[in-house]
């Protein structure tokens, strides 16, 4: 008898929880929004660093055809 009490009142806390994460709040959506933001300053640094060690291996190629 306490088990199947247990179970119900398990199952209802399932049932709730599953019912509250449809709708996102507004911090739910602000923080996607900041997750996002983090994303693109992350890829844009990746690249800012990729064309930086570009330029600088193409200075330091000139300056060993110069010493050559």
């Amino acid at each position: 008898m306490l088990f199947k009490h247990y179970v119900i009142a398990v199952t209802g806390a399932l049932l709730l929880t599953l019912a509250g994460c449809e709708e996102q709040g507004p911090a739910e959506e602000a923080g996607e929004e900041i997750d996002e933001m983090a994303e693109e300053a992350q890829e844009a640094t990746s690249e800012a660093a990729e064309e930086t060690a570009e330029k600088v291996e193409e200075a330091g190629d000139k300056l060993r055809e110069k010493a050559e």
